[in-house]
């Protein structure tokens, strides 16, 4: 039998309105990093099935005024991590990440580019995560995968 995967298109803008205690879960509500915090990216959910979460194209672009690769790479190991480390907490242990891969098939010069992590392979050591990033009118803009190893205790 094949699991039913959620269509990553289908996202409710109003979830990252809401505020992080409505939509996080209290451990991650102070997980944010300087650099996600600077792109301007909003966690608007976040389980061990999936974490979605978007950052503007306004100020992530490239000098040709297009949302920048790198900014599809922070926001793959992002919520990968995320995913990963919400599976990793309920049997005490943390995921960093240590292999990150992007494809970029469309271009993007405004709006909205939003992340869906899902698990591919989730086990006790290693983790595997997909992710689809797709602009505000749900194109494919990229497609990435983040394998996390797991590591003991939560992270500090």
């Amino acid at each position: 039998m094949t699991e039913s995967v959620p269509d990553p298109r289908v996202v409710d803008p109003a979830i990252f309105e809401l505020p992080a205690s409505e939509r996080l879960p209290e451990w991650a509500q102070g997980m944010v990093s300087a650099l996600d915090d600077r792109m301007g990216v909003v966690v608007g959910e976040l389980s061990a099935e999936r974490c979605i979460a978007r950052a503007p194209v306004e100020g992530n672009t490239q000098p040709f005024g297009l949302w920048h690769g790198g900014a599809s790479g922070v926001l793959v190991e992002l919520t990968g991590s995320l995913v990963a480390n919400a599976w990793a907490r309920d049997f005490g242990r943390a995921a960093v990440g240590v292999d990150l891969n992007v494809t970029h098939h469309r271009a993007v010069r405004r709006g909205h580019v939003t992340a869906v992590a899902t698990p591919l392979r989730q086990g006790r050591t290693v983790g595997s995560y997909q992710v689809s990033l797709h602009d505000d009118g749900g194109g494919l803009v990229a497609t990435g995968r983040l394998t996390c190893q797991l590591v003991a205790g939560p992270p500090a």
